[in-house]
């Protein structure tokens, strides 16, 4: 039980804390301003640059693909169209079950607007209960609870595919309409799976290509495929100012700077700061937050992250856009970054679309909504599974004398 009078005492500090921090980031933000002026006029200089050595970088830096004083307007989408969305959810393995198995929950979003059409909102269950399917990751030293995530992500990925597909191979059915409307795929989060980095190479083949698959599936729709992320803590495109803050003649950190910061976001100890890092740690999120009005978004910059070359033409761009309630990072494959109308459309339905849902897409909302487990469903799930046990003739089903304490606390 928390202890309120004790926590109270330490909100004193807490406050003090953020005030100094959130005078620090302004002047964080001016000194990458000031970076921002001196990089634009030599943009194709660092980028080379960056090219050339970012390899022996210890951070991971974007590259602008378009002027670093672009601010372009994003439009708002038109009256007929559609957005598609997957989330997902799950119940995680326990020993003290009354089965050790997981269910992965799939919430299935589409939202037709303009076309009198219904939507759907639904959810697609799956239960993991086979040994070659719970131990198999085993093998390369990752536990059943890591790798039930991993699956839950290729689950979505594969689901939203084949709405995809669903709704274009409908729209274009006779009678459908005289024109198809344009359609969106929606993620929540990130579309760089930095967490394969620490795969080993035979489990990663198991989690990537089904994705990049069903990423193609929506590219043969011409659907275009958004991740959207709030509240985005990356840092890719404040380190790309670090090539021009570098006094060196060359950028080669590794023999200038060696004892520099990891991560290229904490900043390394007291009388340890490499020269380029001033203005370190800012966020990309809290930058573009002082230099876009609403409905504006930042030049697109292209991820270096190592992950990205297995992407092959799936690789990934992102910009940032003032949404109005936050800057959020915004991130699309490459084919739909190469197609100028088919991107600008994008982004207008994603703005359109937190628009909609008060400060966060609504179609995510809901996706979410539909997939998410609460206790109810948790207890009649393990109903459900121990009525089939006894069923099949299994006896001293129940759970583990920790678990059924742990529920009946007299305490």
């Amino acid at each position: 039980m928390l202890d309120l009078m004790k926590l109270a005492r330490q909100m004193q500090g807490i406050s003090q804390h953020l005030s100094l921090e959130a005078a620090a980031a302004q002047e964080r933000v001016a000194a990458a301003r000031r970076l921002l002026a001196i990089a634009a006029p030599r943009q194709g200089e660092l980028v080379a640059s960056a090219e050339t050595w970012g390899d022996r970088a210890p951070f991971t830096a974007a590259q602008p693909t378009e002027s670093l004083q672009l601010r372009a307007a994003v439009a708002t989408a038109p009256e007929a169209h559609t957005v598609l969305a997957t989330d997902g959810s799950q119940i995680s393995p326990s020993h003290h079950e009354i089965a050790y198995c997981y269910l992965i929950n799939v919430g299935r979003v589409v939202l037709h607007y303009g076309q009198s059409r219904f939507p759907l909102l639904d959810s697609l269950p799956e239960v993991v209960y086979r040994a070659e399917d719970l131990y198999l990751s085993r093998q390369w030293g990752i536990s059943t609870e890591e790798w039930m995530g991993h699956r839950r992500t290729v689950a979505e990925a594969i689901v939203l595919a084949e709405l995809g597909e669903a709704v274009h191979d409908s729209s274009m059915a006779p009678g459908s309409g005289p024109e198809p409307v344009p359609v969106l795929a929606l993620v929540d989060g990130s579309l760089i799976y930095w967490f394969l980095e620490a795969l080993p190479g035979e489990a990663r083949d198991r989690i990537l290509p089904p994705i990049l698959d069903a990423w193609e599936r929506l590219r043969r729709k011409n659907i275009p495929l958004v991740g959207y992320l709030s509240a985005s803590r990356s840092g890719e495109a404040m380190n790309f100012l670090r090539f021009a803050a570098c006094p060196f003649l060359q950028p080669d950190c590794q023999t200038y700077c060696g004892s520099s910061s990891r991560d290229g976001q904490t900043p390394p100890a007291a009388g340890d700061r490499a020269p380029c890092g001033g203005f370190l740690p800012l966020r990309d999120a809290t930058f573009w937050a002082t230099e876009l009005a609403p409905g504006q978004r930042s030049p697109f910059w292209r991820s270096t992250a190592s992950i990205l070359e297995l992407y092959a033409e799936h690789r990934v761009y992102f910009c940032y856009l003032n949404v109005g309630p936050e800057v959020a990072r915004v991130e699309v494959p490459q084919w739909v970054m190469a197609d100028e109308a088919l991107c600008k459309m994008a982004l207008s339905m994603v703005l359109t679309q937190v628009q909609k849902g008060y400060g966060y897409p609504v179609a995510l909302a809901e996706a979410h909504n539909q997939a998410v487990v609460k206790g109810g469903d948790r207890s009649r799930f393990f109903a459900l599974l121990e009525q089939e046990m006894i069923r099949a003739g299994l006896k001293n089903v129940g759970t583990s004398y920790k678990e059924a304490r742990k529920r009946g606390s007299i305490a």
